[in-house]
């Protein structure tokens, strides 16, 4: 009953976690969408907005490149001066005139620093997912609440007097969470192995999570234009029906964490068929309500099919922090490419023909992929909710700890040599986090990874991962 009690209360502190990063990105994004606003002309807008989004692909790209490169105290000094910088740069989006090159060079800066924030949280978030936390009901839950805030706050009734004071609760709990608590995580969940997912099983999801987002903006694009030649001028078409993303946003919190996820594809791909019927509702106002309901059915069905499933899959590969991110980048990219190819001229009946060939695509891609294979990979426990030991067809696995032993055998491993081979093989962390754990110097640490180089005949730490699994799997 602790234990679970444990759980819950670890799950609860992740839900607002995740629920102050989504609440803040919406809200900043809004903000920045602003900037220039009365001073530059439509187009220039226009420009503007994309160049936001390049903004952000090159932070994403850049936190998920250089995080393994640069030394542990560079990035922690990044991290700080990042979040003050955001928290400056909200203060003067929230105070200063939108319609000036001052703020619109603010605004740039503050998305740098909320890429840069978001892409922490987001491998935060993924190691927690290796570690086996329910992460898709943080991700469900916390973003309905982080959606309903903002909506109310910033939508509803305008920008509220209350907005900056939820900001700054939001920021608070961030930056707690994140810079003062920075290696929690790691100390409680740092099992994930590295470094063994490559190639097509990287790229059949960033295709997939493209051609959602490709459909989407398609979907977008056609209803601004059903929007302007209907004539619903007194409408408002970002108000009430943008809250139809909760239901669906706790839909897959529901699915998200059983049969290992194997249900997320599935149902994204569904609310995507249903998505297709707006070229058939078309001509009246109760129809264009209708649309813009699943059009925000099919945005939070995309976005939670490209969290999860990145999720899942960043602590298995060579940049973690990168790919837990990774349906953020191919979002914003999107975004560039529907922009330059201006969907919103094409008639309904070119709309209806991408809508199809869109879903076609994603079902292939699907298919090769596996994500119709709804059987669980390993039976699930009724009091914890976790994977159970392997299906019979599946060839058995020895635990980590079973392996680290065979391992200790096989090479002639010392008890300390071990304990080191362990940090390496089951975390991604540095040596610095190593050896503090650990209780040596950075160089002690140093001189065992000689060894164990030496021993087993490996050259590097991802090559130890691969000699971990082949041993984990490989039979007596």
């Amino acid at each position: 009953m602790r234990a679970l009690s444990d759980r819950t209360k670890r799950e609860f502190s992740l839900t607002l976690f995740f629920a102050a990063s989504y609440f803040l990105w919406v809200t900043v994004l809004a903000l920045a969408t602003h900037a220039g606003e009365g001073w530059l002309s439509a187009r220039q807008m226009e420009l503007a907005y994309y160049a936001q989004q390049v903004f952000l692909i090159l932070t994403f790209l850049g936190c998920g490149i250089f995080h393994r490169r640069l030394p542990d105290r560079f990035c922690r000094s990044l991290a700080i001066g990042a979040a003050g910088v955001f928290f400056v740069g909200n203060v003067v989006m929230l105070t200063a005139d939108k319609g000036t090159a001052f703020y619109l060079a603010v605004s740039a800066a503050v998305l740098v620093c909320l890429g840069s924030l978001t892409s922490a949280v987001y491998f935060r978030m993924s190691r927690e997912t290796a570690a086996g936390v329910a992460t898709a009901r943080c991700m469900g839950v916390g973003s309905s609440l982080g959606i309903l805030l903002q909506y109310l706050l910033q939508t509803r009734w305008g920008q509220s007097p209350l907005l900056p004071l939820f900001m700054l609760a939001a920021f608070g709990l961030l930056a707690y969470r994140q810079l003062l608590c920075p290696g929690e995580e790691a100390a409680e969940t740092g099992k994930s192995p590295i470094g063994a997912v490559r190639g097509v099983r990287l790229l059949i999801p960033c295709l997939i999570s493209a051609l959602f987002l490709f459909f989407i903006d398609c979907y977008n694009q056609y209803i601004v234009h059903l929007y302007t030649q209907s004539g619903f001028t007194a409408n408002n078409p970002y108000l009430w029906p943008r809250l139809m993303v909760i239901p669906f946003f706790l839909l897959f919190a529901a699915i998200g964490d059983r049969r290992q996820g194997r249900l997320v594809p599935l149902t994204a791909l569904c609310v995507a068929l249903a998505a297709t019927l707006n070229t058939v509702l078309i001509g009246s106002r109760g129809a264009y309500w209708v649309n813009m309901c699943l059009f925000y059915c099919a945005v939070a069905a995309a976005i939670s099919y490209y969290t999860l499933v990145f999720w899942r899959l960043a602590p298995c590969t060579g940049h973690p922090v990168l790919w837990a991110s990774m349906g953020r980048v191919i979002d914003c990219a999107i975004v560039l490419v529907t922009g330059a190819i201006r969907l919103g001229t094409l008639s309904p009946a070119v709309t209806l023909g991408i809508d199809i060939a869109g879903v076609a695509l994603i079902i292939v891609m699907m298919a090769l992929s596996g994500n119709f294979n709804l059987a669980p990979a390993a039976a699930e426990t009724a009091d914890t909710g976790q994977a159970a030991p392997a299906a019979p067809e599946t060839p058995p696995q020895l635990t980590p700890e079973e392996t680290l032993e065979r391992m200790r055998q096989r090479y002639g491993l010392t008890a300390r040599e071990a304990e080191v081979l362990r940090e390496l093989v089951l975390t991604e962390d540095k040596q610095t986090f190593i050896s503090e754990r650990l209780n040596v110097t950075v160089k002690t640490v140093q001189a065992y990874v000689t060894r164990l180089y030496r021993k087993t005949g490996i050259a590097t730490r991802a090559g130890l991962t691969d000699l971990y699994h082949e041993n984990r799997s490989e039979p007596e």
